[in-house]
């Protein structure tokens, strides 16, 4: 199995065990797009570290409102024509999964928009607002997340 990924805070606090007095729970794991989209296809791309933090009963897996905003822009312009079961059945597939949904709140977008750097990406930058918010762990291959210090999984 691949290592956490840790951003400038430090070590996770990952336990591969349910929380007791003497181990920490498990921090909540937000899917970037690609993970989700790897997830439900049960696509190779997907990595082994990944595909077994996702199927942990014990672990809470997170959803941003924006990974579903992303996923139907992009099955719109025609750069996920294979999504488009997907698109239509989104919610279906994350009650099934157990998957839970993040909305975007005010703060949410407050600290999106005020992220420093040139990464132009307003789905990454989202998701690393929540992540931060929520004190999740991101699902993903991307490397900007941890330049912007998000906990990664991978």
């Amino acid at each position: 199995m691949g290592a956490i990924a840790s951003g400038a805070s430090g070590a996770s606090g990952e336990s591969t065990t349910l929380a007791t007095p003497r181990r920490p729970a498990l921090r909540p794991l937000l899917l970037d797009t690609h993970a989700l989209l790897w997830w439900l296809l049960d696509s190779p791309e997907l990595s082994m570290t990944a595909r077994a933090a996702i199927a942990a009963p014990e672990r809470r897996v997170l959803v941003s409102a924006a990974t579903g905003w992303e996923i139907a822009t992009k099955y719109r312009i025609g750069k996920l024509p294979e999504a488009r079961d997907i698109v239509e059945k989104l919610p279906t597939y994350l009650r099934k999964q157990r998957f839970e949904v993040v909305s975007i709140t005010l703060e949410h977008s407050m600290s999106a928009g005020a992220l420093p750097g040139p990464h132009r990406d307003p789905f990454d930058r989202m998701l690393i607002a929540q992540a931060a918010a929520l004190d999740a762990v991101v699902a993903t291959v991307d490397p900007v997340f941890v330049d912007y210090g998000a906990r990664v999984l991978w």
